[in-house]
């Protein structure tokens, strides 16, 4: 007798309705209420039954998508609020602006260096002054 064990726990999921999961379960059975619920409503105003299961076919995309679709290990809420969170909430408009440390310490040097030269020029003419 063997044991499926997952080799990761967290990808476990109970099985509840037909090897479905309780959510995935509740999102097919509202993805049928709403196809049959389409039909009855558009199928007396189109009478055409290729447009009628185009429309159906359409209004159960978004229940699959929040049964079904995993992104990232998030399921379709999690990734909608944290869709929204990111890109309407907290907008950010991100600006590079590049330093260059070693181009900033050389002009530091150079500046000291000219410091540096001033006072040995400054110095040089007192001690001339005092000389003449």
């Amino acid at each position: 007798m063997e044991v499926k064990i997952n080799k990761e726990i967290r990808q476990y999921k109970e099985n509840i309705f037909f090897g479905l999961s309780l959510r995935q379960f509740i999102c097919s059975a509202l993805a049928c209420v709403v196809a049959v619920g389409i039909y009855f409503i558009f199928k007396p105003i189109l009478k055409n039954t290729g447009t009628v299961s185009w429309l159906c076919i359409a209004g159960t995309v978004p229940f699959a998508l929040l049964g079904f679709v995993k992104y990232n290990g998030m399921t379709a809420e999690k990734f909608f609020i944290a869709w929204i969170k990111s890109e309407i909430l907290t907008p950010k408009k991100l600006v590079f602006k590049p330093s260059n440390l070693y181009l900033e310490m050389y002009r530091q040097c150079q500046k000291g260096k000219k410091k540096i030269k001033k006072d040995k020029k400054c110095k040089n003419q007192k001690r001339r002054k005092k000389n003449v």
